[in-house]
């Protein structure tokens, strides 16, 4: 089933490459036996669904789960079970793409006011007359 990330935005199944391996999670002597945990791939540069702003965007959130051959990699271990593990591995991956949808404010320089600049100047003349007099007196002659 593809995993819709907003309304509009749907990654298709050919885009996620889903693994199962073996858990270090909860399941008593399950975990010996089955492998439970969800390794979800998404290949970035693959992606047809998404333009390159938002896979740039998405790179630089990914942090360390960007594998080296650029796919996106999403361990989900915390569940029993492969589908409650794969569910939680989609919603994390459906996450991190909204995150990168949402193109950050550009920021807007601005320069200092006039008051505020001559408040900051009489702010450090006031603290170095302080610290003169605390230094030790000198010889008046």
């Amino acid at each position: 089933m593809p995993l819709s990330v907003v309304p509009g935005l749907v990654i298709p199944d050919e885009e996620l490459q889903v693994s199962f391996v073996r858990s270090s999670g909860p399941g008593g002597q399950n975990v010996n036996k089955v492998a439970t945990a969800v390794q979800l791939r998404f290949a970035l540069d693959a992606s047809r669904v998404l333009d390159a702003a938002v896979k740039a965007r998405l790179r630089a959130l990914a942090g360390r789960r960007l594998t080296l051959e650029g796919e996106l990699l999403i361990v989900a271990r915390a569940h029993r079970t492969q589908e409650a593990n794969r569910r939680e591995a989609e919603q994390r991956l459906a996450q991190l793409v909204r995150a990168a949808l949402h193109a950050p404010k550009p920021r807007r320089a601005t320069r200092p006011t006039r008051a505020s600049q001559e408040r900051r100047l009489s702010s450090k003349v006031r603290a170095g007359r302080t610290k003169r007099l605390r230094g030790r007196p000198g010889w008046e002659g």
